[in-house]
């Protein structure tokens, strides 16, 4: 979903980190309220004022939606859901979750926590502006309160809608869960839900340019196809984890791995290794003891006429949380670790001993198969991608 993050601070334990996107609606927002949004509902202000409106409440949606998100945080840290940060991008913002709920009760707090927070804050916001102008407060002060108030109240409406992956639709989510004892078929009615509702948004985004309004009207089209996208691809995670949580490495993994003699000069190791086998990574073994793994990346960082001078254990990565997996570590945990550290191969190790290798084409086979036989959804199921930087 997301393209080039900047973290720029932790707040209670959690990462804030914003998309480059971000900076398309701060431009938008601001653009906006200084050049049409104030100047229409505050007549006759400098123009410098208007600006400074516009920052103001720019750097105030900035704070409310980290704040909406992170109520949403703290509700899943709660529950026990590991979380991995908030980011915000074009469309908004979102609390990064490593899994799925543990229990339809903690779907629906946590889905409820955000808009509850944008309602509260939108009376805020509205209570201070109210109070400002009868103390007789600057309008610049004031006009920026009163539309925090106004459109936090929109967007907590909004994120109501039962569209998953909105609130709404996860309250909608919760809601089936519970009744139905089933989360995947939960998962799916509400995906179902999130691809109308943008289908709806599209709909009325070309009525809007249909009316004339060019900026309105693309706008919607964009926020609807987007939550249609969205919406899909939330319930292709539920069935990847669905049908890979619990599966041991070791059922997959290869058990024959191909290794490299760490005395090899890497002339050889590309010669008869690489261009023999294809791998990207391979295991370095010497007298039976496993030293850690050589890359295309490594080779790469050595000069080509050195090729044939440098031996592989020179350059050897030694083994490390981002090169090597337990057998008996769960394939979804697997996958998450891969498309983290963008790894297409991972060495399997125990008590010290390399005991296999575990390749990402060799897990999203079997993803795909158990798709196939157990739910019959995998021609449906766009499969997780992972750009390795070997």
């Amino acid at each position: 979903m997301f393209g080039k993050r900047i973290t720029l601070f932790k707040l209670l334990g959690f990462s804030v980190r914003i998309d480059m996107s971000w900076l398309i609606i701060l431009a938008i927002v601001v653009w906006s309220l200084a050049g049409s949004v104030f100047p229409e509902e505050y007549e006759g202000l400098h123009w410098s004022l208007y600006v400074a409106m516009g920052l103001g409440g720019a750097i105030g949606l900035f704070l409310s939606i980290v704040l909406h998100e992170l109520s949403h945080s703290l509700v899943a840290r709660r529950y026990g859901l590991p979380m991995k940060g908030i980011t915000l991008f074009l469309f908004g913002g979102v609390a990064e979750m490593t899994d799925e709920p543990p229990s339809p009760k903690a779907e629906f707090f946590m889905a409820i926590a955000g808009p509850a927070f944008s309602f509260v804050f939108a009376a805020v916001c509205i209570g201070i502006s109210v109070l400002g102008r009868a103390q007789g407060w600057p309008v610049v002060v004031t006009g920026i309160f009163q539309w925090l108030g106004l459109i936090n109240a929109i967007l907590a409406v909004f994120n109501l809608v039962p569209g998953f992956p909105l609130d709404g639709g996860r309250v909608l989510r919760s809601i089936l869960w519970r009744v139905k004892k089933d989360f995947r078929a939960a998962s799916r009615i509400a995906a179902q839900s999130g691809r109308i509702v943008g289908m709806i948004l599209i709909g009325l985004g070309f009525l809007s340019l249909l009316f004339g309004n060019a900026f309105g009207g693309l706008w919607w089209i964009l926020i609807g196809l987007f939550l249609r996208w969205a919406a899909q691809q939330s319930y292709q995670q539920v069935l990847v984890r669905e049908a890979l949580r619990g599966e041991p490495v070791r059922r997959f993994m290869s058990k024959e791995p191909v290794t490299a003699p760490a005395s090899v000069s890497i002339q050889e190791l590309v010669e008869d290794y690489i261009y023999e086998y294809h791998h990207k990574m391979f295991p370095v073994v010497e007298d039976g003891r496993l030293l850690g793994c050589i890359t295309t990346r490594h080779v790469k960082n050595v000069p080509r006429d050195m090729w044939a001078q440098r031996q592989v254990g020179e350059v050897v990565s030694p083994c490390s949380d981002e090169n090597t997996i337990a057998p008996n570590e769960d394939a979804m945990k697997v996958l998450s670790r891969m498309h983290e550290t963008r790894s297409g191969r991972l060495m399997v190790v125990e008590d010290d001993k390399l005991v296999g290798i575990l390749a990402l084409k060799d897990l999203l086979k079997f993803l795909a198969l158990k798709l196939e036989l157990e739910s019959g959804e995998a021609g449906s199921v766009r499969l997780p991608h992972v750009s390795p930087r070997q």
